[in-house]
């Protein structure tokens, strides 16, 4: 019995047995009450549940929306950059966080383990970009503004290899998987004689044998 129904027997066990055991209530009264007490547990406890995943899939609808957001600024802030080093960081950072996107889409459960690129990372890159558009436009020409070019190029490299590392610890568990499966293939492959070397070596020895 799950915890929901246990939690709400439980109710209806005690709305039954006060009034018919304590309070001398006729039997079916009390059955009345008991079973009333089990009903409204389950839409009470059902309702909370429902609340919490909708609550869950809020904040997922909201963080890829938002994330999808602020990917599209650092595409359109792109065109509008005109260091080259800088716009291929932009664009590496692009097309990973796309992937982590459609992973996030694809493995749900996956959002809490990488929240503070949604609620950090990403938004801290998009005001790097942004503040780096503002500088330029500027049209400066100082030690300060090349020494803060270097500095924004380095945080974005930094944000690239971040947003990769990330990328890969998504997929993780399921290239670990798959590597098991193609050893254990592998494994039943050699063990029915139908590996290629195998079968090389045999079909070797059955020309010498001939």
């Amino acid at each position: 019995m799950k915890n929901k129904d246990t939690l709400s027997a439980v109710i209806g066990s005690v709305f039954f047995g006060v009034p018919y055991l304590a309070l001398s209530v006729p039997l079916l009264p009390a059955l009345a009450i008991g079973t009333s007490a089990f009903v409204a547990g389950e839409l009470v406890l059902t309702k909370n549940k429902t609340d919490k995943l909708s609550y869950k899939n809020y904040n997922l609808k909201k963080a890829l929306e938002e994330a999808e957001k602020q990917n599209n600024h650092i595409k359109e802030m792109k065109k509008q950059i005109e260091d080259n080093e800088l716009k291929k960081y932009m664009e590496d950072i692009n097309n990973t966080t796309s992937k982590i996107i459609d992973g996030i889409k694809k493995q749900p459960k996956k959002l809490k383990n990488i929240s503070n690129f949604f609620d950090y990372y990403l938004p801290m890159t998009v005001k790097i970009v942004d503040r780096y558009d503002e500088i330029e436009n500027q049209d400066l020409s100082s030690r300060e503004v090349d020494e803060f070019t270097s500095q924004t190029i380095d945080m974005l490299k930094a944000a690239d290899e971040a947003f990769k590392n990330i990328l890969n610890n998504l997929y993780r568990e399921k290239i670990v998987d798959m590597d098991v499966e193609m050893k254990v293939f592998q494994s039943m492959l050699e063990a029915d004689g139908l590996n290629e070397n195998e079968l090389a070596l045999k079909n070797r020895a059955k020309e010498r044998n001939e």
